[in-house]
């Protein structure tokens, strides 16, 4: 078990921000200073448990909280913190831990903030801060990832119009924070359009998670093992007028907005996780002895690092630019896909060598080699896979 992070060395040297990024000036390296510090304290030494039981512990979520890990800016300047904060949780090495936070401090609680009213913002904001209701985003369904327009799940009015409220039916998968949110944001049609028509006639919902009718159950993936991912079933689930998050049949809307900032927010956790993969490739291939030298003393080693490094420092530089596009209300779909497609996929590459060079010592259960492999595949296909935003990118052009 990691009991620190590891050296920031070349990827991020101190003052490199305010040095090399015009975006930022000394008070978000003090910053970056300070979340590792809290990260260090608060996530590291329970990393390896919340792993092996599948989620984070209650009192894991109130000492984020309590450390104001959970609450920097969605928006304007302050988010420049906010994408700090996300390089140096995915620099933890634990992609699961980063999941599991990213999805409840930014992208279920950013549908609330965009589209919630002052009631329901103030129902669940502060508790979602002080990490004692955890936030998780129930759109994914078995047959409608990527494409959504096979959504099955369904929000019925309760009368004659939407004051009564909802009657919720459906089945929802692949669920990070799924058997301990308090609130689940809810993708459901509430109008009938015919199979043609997409989500025309969808609505976002805010259930309770504790809500009669619904029922929860571990859904293990082969990596982000302390996401807690899951699968919900909605039985007659009643969700009363003030569940429904914004207009009534304007999901898509609010999904297009909405998912901008996601893929920025995965892209930007990513670009942390693949710093953390270098630091630990390139650790190893200058201890590892093989027949009396370094595994770095040989060029063709020397020179696939070389790539992944050069690699690392463009997109670094480019997550930084879409975050700065984004705190001045500038971000497009183009920039957030191409940041979310090639951090993730560059750290698929980055995991695949660190496990080739670690050689049965990175294949052992237990090994940090083994877990960023197997943690890497899932980056490529949460919010958004590769070909989706691949087909984005062409269609921006």
């Amino acid at each position: 078990m990691n009991a620190a992070l590891p050296p920031v060395g070349g990827f991020l040297a101190s003052g490199e921000l305010a040095r090399d990024f015009p975006f930022f000036d000394n008070t978000h390296d003090e910053f970056r200073t300070l979340v590792r510090a809290r990260l260090a304290e608060s996530v590291l030494p329970h990393a390896q448990a919340w792993e092996q039981q599948g989620h984070i512990d209650p009192d894991g979520w109130k000492a984020l909280g309590a450390a104001g890990l959970l609450e920097v800016g969605h928006s304007g300047d302050d988010f420049l913190r906010s994408a700090v904060l996300l390089e140096e949780l995915g620099a933890t090495g634990y992609a699961g831990i980063r999941a599991s936070v990213g999805v409840h401090a930014y992208m279920a609680l950013s549908y609330v903030l965009l589209f919630g009213t002052p009631e329901q913002r103030e129902a669940w904001v502060p508790a979602a801060h002080r990490g004692e209701q955890v936030t998780a985003l129930a759109i994914s369904e078995p047959n409608a990832g990527s494409d959504l327009r096979d959504l099955r799940t369904h929000a019925r009015p309760s009368g004659a119009d939407d004051a009564a409220g909802f009657v919720l039916d459906g089945h929802k998968s692949y669920v990070a924070n799924g058997t301990r949110a308090g609130l689940l944001v809810v993708l459901a049609r509430t109008r009938d359009t015919g199979a043609d028509r997409g989500l025309a006639g969808a609505s976002m919902l805010l259930v309770d998670a504790d809500s009669p009718g619904v029922t929860r159950r571990p859904q293990p993936m082969a990596g982000w093992r302390a996401a807690d991912i899951a699968e919900i079933d909605f039985d007659h689930v009643e969700v009363p007028a003030g569940g429904l998050l914004g207009r009534r049949d304007r999901a898509l809307l609010q999904l297009m907005r909405a998912l901008d900032f996601e893929r920025l927010v995965a892209g930007l956790l990513a670009v942390g996780g693949v710093r953390y993969t270098l630091e630990l490739l390139d650790t190893h291939v200058r201890t590892r002895q093989v027949k009396g030298v370094s595994l770095g003393a040989h060029q063709a080693v020397r020179h696939q690092l070389a790539d992944l490094f050069g690699e690392f420092d463009m997109v670094h530089r480019y997550a930084h630019h879409a975050a700065w596009l984004h705190a001045q209300g500038r971000l497009d779909t183009r920039t957030a896909s191409v940041l979310k497609l090639r951090s993730t996929e560059l750290a698929v590459t980055a995991a695949q060598v660190c496990a080739r060079y670690h050689g049965a010592l990175g294949y052992r259960e237990a090994a940090d080699a083994a877990r960023v492999h197997r943690d890497a595949t899932a980056g490529t296909i949460a919010a958004g896979a590769s070909e989706l935003l691949r087909d984005m990118i062409f269609e921006a052009n």
